[in-house]
C-alpha cells in the first residue's frame, strides 16, 4: 500500500503551513510556517487566541501611556501582535516563520528596510535568532531593493505577490532567501480571462510559472529557494513535487494526507541543469518594462497589495475595537449611541437643544464648540467624562 501523499510529498519537498492557526500547525507538523494580516485577523477571532490579542494590546498600552493616541496604540500593536503569533509558532516548528511587512509601504524602500529592523529586534529580544525569521515582502522593485539590503544584514527575506518571470529573476539578483510565487491567484486570473472552468494538471498557468522559475533558478546556480503558494486544489501541488517549499492550507494538507496514491517527483534540478535557457539581467527600466508588458502579473500585484491593505486595514479595526472593550470605552460607545437616537428626532445626524431631552446645563456642557449643535462624538466625550469623574469602573459600567 502507498504512502499518503503528504508523507510523500515531504521527502522531496519542504511542506509549508499556511495558516496562522496555531493548532493546525501543530496538527500537521510542518518544517515552517507562514502568515499574513488575513490570517491573524482569522486566529484573532478564535476564542483560544482571545488572551495572546488581550495580553498584547494591555502591554503596549501601558509601553506607550495613557495619554498616547488610540491609533499609535493599534500601529505597535500590530507589530507586537506579528511577533507574539510567530512566537507561539515557533515553539512548535523546528524552522522559520514568515512575518509581513506593512504591505502599506510596499513602494517605500527605506520604510519597509526600518519595518523589517524592528520586527527582527522584537524577535531577537524575545530570544529568537534571526535566522529563523523570514520578513515577508512584497515583490516590487523598490521590495526587491529592499530585501538586497536586509540580506546583506543577514535578515532574510521572503518575497510574496510574486506573477511575473521578471519578479522572481530580480529578487535572484538581490540576494533574497525565498520567494512565493502565487500559483492559485496566476490560474484565478487565467481562468477569468480565458473563460475556461479549469486548467487540468500541467496546462495550469500558475503551475507553468512555478515550473518556469525553478528550472531557471537551478539553470543558473541562483540561491534563492522557490515556495509555491496559494494553491486552490490538490492537483496543483502534485504538479509541483519537488519544488523547494511549498505552503499549503490546513483544508489541503488534511486532503493530502487522506489521499493514497504513487507521487511522481516532478521538479528535479538535475533536469533542469540539461534545459537549454538564455539568462536574464535586470536594472530598473528593464523591470518595469517587462512588468507593464505582463498583464496579469501587473494586475495581480497590484491587486495583491490592496488586498494585503485592506486586511491590515481591517485587523487595526479589530483591535480598537478590542481596545475599547478592555478600557471600558465600548461602554461609553453603546450608550452615547442609545441617547443619540432617542434624541436626534428629525435623524439629520445632530442634536439640537429643541431635541435635547436632558436639561440646558448639560447640553451646554456637551456643546464644547458652542454651536448649538451636538454630534455622536460629542455625547460619547461626555459620557465618558462623566463616568470616570463619577469614579465608576469601565469594567462594571
Amino acid at each position: 500500500m502507498a504512502a499518503n501523499l503528504l508523507e510523500q510529498l515531504r521527502g522531496m519537498t519542504v511542506v509549508v503551513a499556511d495558516t496562522g492557526d496555531i493548532q493546525s500547525i501543530a496538527t500537521f507538523t510542518p518544517r515552517d510556517a507562514t502568515t499574513n494580516p488575513s490570517l491573524i485577523t482569522a486566529a484573532a477571532q478564535m476564542p483560544q487566541y482571545q488572551s495572546i490579542i488581550d495580553d498584547t494590546l494591555r502591554q503596549v498600552r501601558t509601553e506607550l501611556g495613557a495619554e498616547v493616541a488610540v491609533e499609535a496604540i493599534v500601529a505597535e500593536a500590530v507589530d507586537e501582535l506579528f511577533v507574539a503569533f510567530g512566537l507561539r509558532i515557533l515553539e512548535i516548528v523546528p524552522g522559520r516563520v514568515s512575518t509581513e511587512v506593512d504591505a502599506r509601504l510596499s513602494y517605500d524602500t527605506e520604510a519597509t528596510i526600518a519595518k523589517a529592523r524592528k520586527l527582527i529586534e522584537l524577535y531577537e529580544r524575545a530570544g529568537i535568532r534571526r535566522d529563523r525569521v523570514l520578513i515577508k515582502i512584497a515583490s516590487t522593485w523598490e521590495g526587491i531593493r529592499a530585501a538586497e539590503v536586509l540580506e546583506k544584514e543577514g535578515i532574510h527575506c521572503n518575497l510574496t505577490l510574486l506573477f511575473g518571470f521578471h519578479q522572481a529573476v530580480a529578487c535572484a539578483e538581490a540576494g533574497v532567501t525565498l520567494i512565493s510565487p502565487f500559483v492559485g491567484r496566476i490560474l484565478d486570473w487565467y481562468k477569468k480571462e480565458t473563460g475556461r472552468d479549469a486548467f487540468p494538471g500541467a496546462e495550469d498557468p500558475g503551475v507553468q510559472s512555478v515550473t518556469q522559475i525553478y528550472n531557471y533558478y537551478k539553470k543558473f546556480g541562483y540561491a534563492t529557494e522557490v515556495m509555491g503558494a496559494s494553491f486552490r486544489n490538490v492537483s496543483e501541488i502534485i504538479e509541483l513535487a519537488g519544488c523547494d517549499l511549498l505552503t499549503i492550507s490546513p483544508g489541503l494538507l488534511e486532503e493530502l494526507r487522506q489521499t493514497e496514491a504513487i507521487l511522481e517527483r516532478k521538479l528535479d534540478p538535475a533536469i533542469a541543469q540539461g534545459l537549454e535557457l538564455e539568462p536574464l539581467h535586470l536594472d530598473r527600466d528593464r523591470f518595469d518594462q517587462l512588468h507593464q508588458a505582463d498583464r496579469m502579473a501587473n494586475e495581480k500585484l497590484d491587486e495583491g497589495i490592496r488586498g494585503f491593505c485592506k486586511a491590515i486595514d481591517t485587523l487595526e479595526g479589530l483591535l480598537k475595537q478590542r481596545l475599547a472593550v478592555l478600557e471600558g470605552k465600548a461602554v461609553f460607545h453603546h450608550a452615547a449611541h442609545e441617547v443619540f437616537s432617542v434624541c436626534d428626532l428629525d435623524g439629520d445626524g445632530f442634536i439640537t437643544r429643541e431635541e435635547w431631552l436632558g436639561s440646558d446645563a448639560v447640553f451646554d456642557a456637551l456643546d464644547l464648540n458652542k454651536d448649538g449643535k451636538l454630534n455622536e462624538d460629542d455625547l460619547l466625550a461626555g459620557l465618558g467624562a462623566t463616568l470616570q469623574m463619577a469614579g465608576r469602573s469601565v469594567a462594571t459600567v
